[in-house]
C-alpha cells in the first residue's frame, strides 16, 4: 500500500493571500491581521497520483492523505474513522416521491458522530506539533470525540461545555479522563470562558471553525460521497459524482464549509464536474444564519438568547462561517432553513420507523429540513440529495463514574440563563386496535403504507392486490377505514368505490384514496362526495396519513 503523505502543503491567508509554511499557524496574518488560514496543496501532483493510488488503500478518511495537513503519516491518531456507509433511503424516497435520497451515515464513527473525523485529524496535528495539553469548548459531540482521541495519543484534554449539554454526553466525556468544566451559560459564553482559561494557563486551545485541521477533516465527507454515489447512479461523465444537494444541520458551520472545499478540490482534480448546492439547516430557536440571510446580511447577527431543546446546535454567533456560507449560497444556489423542535422530533420518528435509522436530534434536524424544502419546491423531487446523519451517541452508565466527575463554573447573575429541560416527545396517537384495509397492487407502496400504520398504532391490517379480491375482503372483514389505490387490475379503484356505494352495509365505511395518478377533472368529479380524502403519492407525510385515518375513524363513530 502506498503511504499517503500531504502534497507540498502550505498556508494561505484567506483575506490577502499571504503564504506561510505549514506549521503551527500564527493567530493573525502578519500582513493583514486576518485570522482565517486555508491550506493549499500541489493539486497537479495529486491528480497524477489519484485515483490509481487509492485502489490499494483502505476506505477510511486517511486514504486521502495527500490532501490532509499532516507532514508524517506516522503521526496519525486513528481508530478507524471515516469510510462510513452511504445508504439509499428507499422507503423515505417512496413516501416523498423523491427516489434519490441518500444518507451519509456518520453514526458509524468510533464515538458515534461525524466529529470523529475532526478529532482524528486535530489530535494528529497536535501530536505532530508536540502539544501535550489542550482545551476544547463544545456542545457535546466535539468534546466526546476529542476526549477519546486525546486518550489515544496521550494529550490531556480540558472540555468546557455548557451546563445544558445532556448529562449522558458529559459522562461520556468524563469516562475518557478529560477534565470536564460545566459553564452555566450559553455555548458562546462557554467559548469565552475556555479562551480566557487557555490564555491565563498558557494551554493550547482548539479554535473551532478557525482551526485548519478541523475544517480540512470535513473534506473527507465530500471525497467519500463522491466515490460512493457512482455505485448507485453510475459514473456519468466523470469518475466520481457530486450530488445536486448536500444537507447538514448547522451550528458553527464547520461541516458545510469543509465539504464545500472538498468539492472544490475534486473539481481541480477533474474528478467531479459540478458543485452541490448546500442546505444549511438550523434550529428555529437558534438560527442566526437563517435570519441573517433573510435580512440580506453578510455578517451574522448573533442570537443572544437561544431557545431550543436541540442544545447541541445552539451556537448563537457562527462568526466567519456564516460569511463564507452566505457567499456560497448567494453565488452558487442553496438554502438556509429554520426548523422547529417539534418538526425535528417528528423527523426522528419518521427516519427510525421508515428506514430503521435512529439518530440524535441534531442529525434529525437536517432531515426535517429536507422535508420542508421538498414541500416548498426548493428541492426538486428528481434531484440527487445526500443528507449527513451526523450522530447517534449512547449514554454512559451512571455507576461507572464517581460523584466528582465534573467541575462547575457559575457565571455572574447578570448572565442570561437558559432554562434546562429534557427533550420533549411527540404526542402519542390512539393505541386502541382499529381495522384498516389496504387495496394496493404495488407491493412496495403497500409495504410502505403498512409500515407507517404499524409504526404508529396497534392496527389490524388487511391487504388485497386487486379490486375484486379487495371487495371480497371488505365485505368479509368490515374494516373501519379503507386505503384505496385507483390503478389496480381486475376492478380498479373507481369500480371498488361504486360497488361500496351501492352496498348499504359498505357505503358508510370511510375511504382514503392514495394514488400516483394525475386525475382529470372528470375523475375528480367521480370521487367527489364519495371519499374521505385524496392523497397524492409522493406528496404526503406519514403524519398526514395518520391524521386522516384517525379523523376518519372518529367520524365513523370509533373512539
Amino acid at each position: 500500500m502506498t503511504v499517503p503523505v500531504a502534497a507540498s502543503p502550505y498556508l494561505q491567508c484567506a483575506d490577502c493571500g499571504h503564504q506561510e509554511p505549514l506549521a503551527r499557524p500564527p493567530l493573525q496574518c502578519p500582513h493583514c491581521q486576518g485570522d482565517w488560514w486555508d491550506v493549499a496543496y500541489d493539486y497537479e501532483a495529486v491528480a497524477q497520483a489519484w485515483p490509481q493510488a487509492l485502489e490499494g488503500r483502505p476506505f477510511d478518511m486517511w486514504r486521502y492523505g495527500e490532501l490532509l495537513p499532516l507532514h508524517s503519516y506516522a503521526n496519525r491518531a486513528t481508530m478507524g474513522e471515516g469510510g462510513t456507509p452511504l445508504l439509499h433511503a428507499t422507503n423515505l424516497g417512496m413516501m416523498l416521491g423523491a427516489p434519490h435520497i441518500y444518507v451519509k451515515d456518520e453514526r458509524q464513527g468510533p464515538t458515534g458522530s461525524f466529529k470523529d473525523r475532526q478529532a482524528a485529524l486535530s489530535l494528529s496535528v497536535m501530536k505532530e506539533l508536540g502539544i501535550t495539553e489542550a482545551i476544547v469548548a463544545s456542545t457535546g459531540n466535539v468534546a466526546i470525540s476529542y476526549s477519546a482521541y486525546s486518550a489515544l495519543v496521550g494529550i490531556k484534554m480540558w472540555a468546557f461545555v455548557t451546563s445544558l449539554v445532556p448529562p449522558e454526553k458529559m459522562r461520556e466525556v468524563a469516562i475518557y479522563g478529560s477534565e470536564v468544566v460545566k459553564v452555566t451559560g450559553t455555548y458562546d459564553q462557554t467559548k469565552k470562558v475556555a479562551a480566557e482559561f487557555a490564555r491565563r494557563q498558557g494551554i493550547f486551545i482548539d479554535r473551532g471553525i478557525r482551526s485548519i485541521a478541523a475544517r480540512e477533516s470535513m473534506k473527507t465527507v465530500a471525497f467519500e460521497i463522491a466515490e460512493q454515489l457512482p455505485l448507485f447512479l453510475g459514473k456519468g461523465d466523470t469518475p466520481w459524482r457530486a450530488p445536486d444537494w448536500y444537507f447538514q444541520s448547522v451550528s458553527g458551520g464547520m461541516g458545510p464549509v469543509g465539504v464545500w472545499k472538498g468539492y472544490q478540490e475534486l473539481i481541480k482534480l477533474g474528478l467531479v464536474d459540478r458543485m452541490p448546492r448546500l442546505a444549511c439547516i438550523q434550529a428555529e430557536g437558534c438560527a442566526p444564519m437563517v435570519w441573517s440571510y433573510q435580512k440580506g446580511l453578510q455578517v451574522a447577527e448573533p442570537v443572544l438568547h437561544p431557545y431550543t431543546r436541540v442544545i447541541t446546535v445552539a451556537t448563537g454567533n457562527p462568526g466567519p462561517a456564516y460569511t463564507f456560507l452566505e457567499r456560497v449560497v448567494r453565488e452558487h444556489g442553496g438554502a438556509f432553513a429554520a426548523i422547529s423542535d417539534e418538526e425535528t422530533f417528528r423527523a426522528m420518528h419518521v427516519m427510525a420507523k421508515l428506514n430503521g435509522i435512529s439518530m440524535e436530534p441534531a442529525a434529525a434536524l437536517a432531515f426535517a429540513g429536507l422535508f420542508k424544502l421538498l414541500s416548498e419546491g426548493i428541492v426538486r423531487r428528481d434531484e440527487i440529495v445526500v443528507v449527513n446523519c451526523s450522530g447517534h451517541t449512547f449514554p454512559v452508565e451512571k455507576h461507572l463514574l464517581g460523584k466528582e466527575w465534573a467541575r462547575t463554573v457559575e457565571l455572574p447573575q447578570e448572565t442570561p440563563v437558559i432554562e434546562d429541560g429534557l427533550l420533549g416527545t411527540l404526542e402519542q396517537l390512539d393505541r386502541s386496535v382499529q381495522r384498516i384495509a389496504i387495496l394496493e397492487d404495488d407491493a412496495n407502496a403497500a409495504r410502505l403504507l403498512r409500515r407507517i400504520l404499524q409504526a404508529r398504532g396497534d392496527y389490524q391490517i388487511f391487504e388485497a392486490t386487486d379490486g375484486r379480491s379487495g371487495l371480497e375482503m371488505i365485505r368479509r372483514e368490515r374494516p373501519d377505514v379503507v386505503l384505496l389505490d385507483l390503478m389496480m387490475p381486475e376492478v380498479d379503484g373507481f369500480g371498488v368505490l361504486e360497488a361500496m356505494r351501492a352496498d348499504q352495509e359498505l357505503q358508510g365505511i370511510p375511504v382514503i384514496v392514495a394514488t400516483a395518478q394525475e386525475l382529470t377533472p372528470n375523475e375528480r368529479a367521480r370521487l367527489s362526495g364519495h371519499i374521505r380524502m385524496l392523497l397524492q403519492k409522493g406528496a404526503f407525510s406519514d403524519e398526514e396519513l395518520l391524521q386522516e385515518v384517525l379523523d376518519a375513524l372518529e367520524t365513523n363513530g370509533h373512539d
